[in-house]
């Protein structure tokens, strides 16, 4: 299903037991975090807070907080169902004659229809107003914050080269009613269009920021795209339906036409101003730094708009299902460049980027080293601190089982490599910013071509007659009572 905006998805939320509106009282200055947090760590449901202190407007979380509403979100019932489609497509076999070009016309024509819609009306400008952040239910999450934090935000930038937009998320820290920071990081595709307004000489750099998109469309903004391909797009082929986007009231920025809100405005470049700290998505605070400043100089919203938020921290919270969207949706484009992964699996307590688990079907000595170089030189899997390599037959979904394997198969002189590199910025265990060590563990069955010269013994299993026997049986035992 593609959700016509926010509001249809909570009503359909709503629908299926999956929201609980409070109407209760609350302050957006941490008691939403702590409410949020107890019903995130329960796997509980929705919250719609429609009576928030100093604000009109009632904030949205835990949209994304299971699995269930995760996959609800981009319109399928599991995950690998979109796998499924982005291989499909990638299958190049039906391409390599004319006869296959041609069958394949039928089925490469949806990503021609999926190509952002450009409007001249919009539900996102119904209403126009001077900035006024003030007005906004704009979350305090952790004590040591430096202030309130903007946490959904659709951050859109334009390459004033190429004209390509850019769409990420980016947090956003609450100076006053119409200047935040604006966090992105050294690798982030937004830093770098800043860096090229610099070069060319270009001082205010125009941006808006979109909250309360359809899910679809705010999931896109995380994900991992290659530069070439827009989010916006991406989202199309997600919700199987093209996006419709407006352009900006002040600047040349499209955005998204069923925004909650909008906030237009630039950044200068040479101002910068401290941001942080904040408590991150790690389960520790993100040291304060010195970070551009956005100055929102119009919002444009809805009439009745809903005030999408999300707070991060110890896992598992809802950051952690959207990354697992991520590990199963871009597998396929991962086996583009490294097919001999079978499975692999992002830990929720490695916060997306700190563990990577990975199956492969070993076919030569020191296999398991090459996967690990190879992931690293993938895009933001360059961040991964540590990667483990397992074989074929193990379930990565199965941590206790992977770890059985990291805690028997391996001699630390031979298995374990250590790689320098770039990491995330919210690395605080390496003694330097933005580069560090990674760690890579080969926790595969090792054979004499690797230097083993002893017999590997085998994984004791039983019998699968007996196995299938006491199966039958089972209730003769009386066990179950």
């Amino acid at each position: 299903m593609a959700y016509k905006n926010l509001q249809h998805f909570i009503e359909e939320l709503e629908k299926i037991g999956e929201l609980k509106r409070i109407k209760t009282l609350v302050s957006a200055h941490l008691e939403i975090t702590e409410i949020t947090d107890r019903i995130s760590k329960q796997n509980g449901p929705a919250l719609l807070f429609e009576n928030v202190e100093g604000s009109d407007y009632p904030v949205l979380m835990n949209a994304f907080g299971s699995e269930k509403r995760m996959a609800m979100s981009l319109g399928v019932k599991h995950l690998d169902e979109i796998a499924d489609r982005i291989t499909d497509y990638l299958d190049l076999k039906q391409y390599m004659s004319f006869l296959g070009a041609v069958k394949s016309l039928p089925k490469l024509a949806p990503l021609t229809a999926v190509i952002p819609r450009k409007v001249k009306v919009a539900e996102c400008q119904e209403v126009v107003e001077d900035a006024n952040l003030d007005e906004l239910p704009i979350l305090t999450c952790w004590p040591q914050d430096g202030g309130p934090y903007m946490t959904l935000p659709l951050v859109i930038t334009k390459d004033p080269e190429t004209g390509q937009q850019n769409m990420g998320m980016y947090r956003l820290q609450k100076y006053d009613k119409n200047t935040t920071g604006m966090h992105w990081h050294l690798h982030k595709d937004g830093k770098m269009i800043y860096e090229k307004h610099r070069e060319m000489g270009i001082q205010r750099m125009p941006v808006s920021v979109a909250f309360g998109c359809d899910p679809a469309t705010t999931y896109a903004a995380t994900a991992p795209l290659p530069k070439m391909i827009d989010e916006m797009l991406f989202s199309g082929f997600l919700r199987k339906k093209p996006l419709r986007i407006v352009k900006s009231i002040t600047n040349d920025i499209y955005v998204p036409a069923n925004a909650e809100f909008v906030l237009e405005g630039y950044v200068d470049l040479d101002e910068r101003r401290l941001e942080g700290p904040f408590g991150d998505h790690t389960g520790y605070y993100s040291l304060a730094d010195e970070y551009p400043v956005f100055h929102v100089e119009k919002v444009t919203r809805r009439k009745n708009p809903v005030y999408p938020a999300t707070i991060v921290g110890k896992p598992p919270m809802e950051d952690c299902y959207m990354a697992k969207a991520t590990e199963r949706i871009f597998l396929p484009l991962m086996r583009l460049f490294v097919p001999e992964i079978i499975d692999m699996n992002l830990p929720l307590e490695g916060v997306f980027h700190n563990c990577a688990i990975v199956s492969i079907e070993k076919k030569y000595p020191k296999h398991a080293h090459k996967i690990m170089h190879a992931l690293w030189g993938l895009g933001q899997m360059m961040y991964t601190k540590m990667i483990i390599v397992v074989d074929h037959t193990v379930d990565v979904q199965d941590v206790s089982t992977v770890m059985w394997k990291v805690f028997n198969n391996i001699d630390p002189k031979r298995d374990l490599v250590i790689s320098d590199g770039p990491l995330d910025a919210l690395d605080h265990s390496s003694p330097t910013a933005f580069h560090g060590s990674r760690l890579g563990i080969d926790a595969t069955k090792k054979t004499l071509s690797e230097g083993h010269p002893r017999e590997w013994p085998d994984d004791i299993m039983m019998d699968e007659e007996i196995v299938d026997q006491v199966t039958k049986r089972w209730a003769e035992y009386g066990l179950d009572q």
